[in-house]
């Protein structure tokens, strides 16, 4: 089987599950060509999801072949941009919020709160339960995911969760792994602040230029926090994904 092509992207491996990103740079015929070899590559039988992010640039004819191979669109979601540079030195300085990161608490406030922070989210659903979740975190960032894994609190109540680390394979690349509030903490005006402060630190402490985010096309709440936080749409794309 040729796997010439799995050197032009990226594969993210978690905890039953690879994803295939930046698939931007390839031809319609290869993106066929490496969606097919995507699925019948016995290296993942084992694994439960094998996804593909296709940008909107592609021809429908391509979505439309890769539906026939069994994938099925998960979600669409737009991709962003923040420089970092532009966030203000102030920003993260009130210390509106307070984080308690994994070195200094138990799993176990933390997990719940992100579990809360994942309801009634206006993203596809999420495939993985808490117990997966939690290991595709250590799988995907390794022993540094302590440092990631940040329990928001204001007022001493945990009111939401921010995950920032810099992405595997890169010096400088800041990603959000994830960002919520809990439910009864929405619609308060608390989200873009709290994003910020998740910036602030990618900048300060994770030493990151820039960041990548991305959501649901249909979640409007957090592409306003984006837009409040300066980021940049950069592309719209397509999420695939074939299921055992």
């Amino acid at each position: 089987m040729n796997h010439k092509l799995y050197e032009k992207v990226k594969f993210v491996e978690g905890e039953n599950f690879v994803t295939i990103e930046n698939t931007q740079d390839l031809t319609d015929e290869e993106l066929q060509s490496l969606a097919l070899t995507f699925v019948e590559d016995s290296t993942y039988d084992e694994v439960k999801n094998r996804t593909i992010l296709v940008p909107s640039t592609f021809k429908e004819k391509t979505k439309g072949y890769i539906k026939g191979l069994g994938y099925k669109q998960h979600d669409e979601v737009y991709f962003v941009r923040c420089h970092l540079d532009e966030v203000g030195e102030g920003i993260g300085k009130a210390q509106r919020f307070k984080f308690i990161s994994l070195r200094k608490e138990e799993e176990v406030v933390f997990k719940e709160t992100w579990r809360r922070s994942m309801e009634g989210s206006l993203n596809a659903p999420q495939s993985l339960n808490m117990e997966e979740q939690m290991k595709s975190v250590k799988k995907e960032l390794g022993p540094g995911y302590v440092d990631t894994c940040l329990t928001a609190y204001e007022n001493g109540t945990p009111i939401g969760v921010v995950m920032p680390h810099i992405e595997p394979g890169t010096k400088e690349e800041g990603r959000i792994f994830y960002f919520g509030l809990v439910p009864e903490e929405r619609g308060k005006n608390k989200a873009a602040a709290l994003y910020k402060e998740g910036l602030s630190l990618l900048k300060h402490h994770f030493k990151a230029s820039y960041s990548i985010g991305a959501t649901s096309v249909q979640n409007s709440p957090m592409l306003k926090v984006f837009e409040k936080c300066g980021c940049t749409v950069t592309e719209r794309v397509g999420v695939y994904k074939h299921s055992k």
